[in-house]
């Protein structure tokens, strides 16, 4: 088990060997003299990866969504509007100080949760997995990652016929 775990670990060290993975594209080493293999099955398309990141340091949010954006460009992935939420969810506790008589003396706690969220455009399904597999092993610590993709399908056929 943790043997196949390491061997999907592997990092390529070629760049231009994950961006033709990245893209679907075949890739092919410079000392081989062999013709790359076409892939039989289409990728699927995907019209929009909406990302929403959340956690507790505006600071490290803004420069992860900055980390990931930059990913996304060496992938040549199309980036759409990055913003973050105006506000951000409070959460507030309140703990007594004595546990004995004195109900008057109170601590206040409060945790702030901050969102932003990021959205890409126009992914086959090779790049878009390449791509949320890097920015979830690069997932700074406290911050949580949802990703909601939108695919793009075909018509079905009794569909593409207008009713007589």
């Amino acid at each position: 088990m943790i043997s196949s775990i390491i061997r999907n670990l592997r990092i390529h060290r070629d760049f231009s060997s994950l961006r033709a993975l990245a893209t679907g594209g075949n890739v092919v080493s410079k000392n081989s003299k062999t013709a790359p293999m076409l892939n039989e099955e289409r990728d699927k398309l995907y019209s929009k990866l909406e990302i929403e990141i959340r956690g507790v340091d505006p600071a490290v949010l803004k420069s992860y969504s900055w980390f990931a954006t930059t990913a996304a460009n060496h992938l040549d992935i199309e980036v759409g509007k990055c913003y973050s939420a105006r506000k951000a969810s409070k959460e507030r506790l309140t703990l007594l100080k004595c546990v004995h008589i004195y109900k008057k003396h109170r601590v206040q706690y409060e945790i702030r949760t901050y969102f932003r969220y990021m959205n890409f455009h126009k992914l086959t399904e090779s790049t878009l997995d390449t791509f949320l597999e890097y920015i979830e092993r690069n997932l700074p610590e406290g911050v949580a990652l949802l990703a909601t993709r939108t695919e793009i399908q075909e018509i079905p056929e009794h569909l593409r016929q207008p009713p007589s």
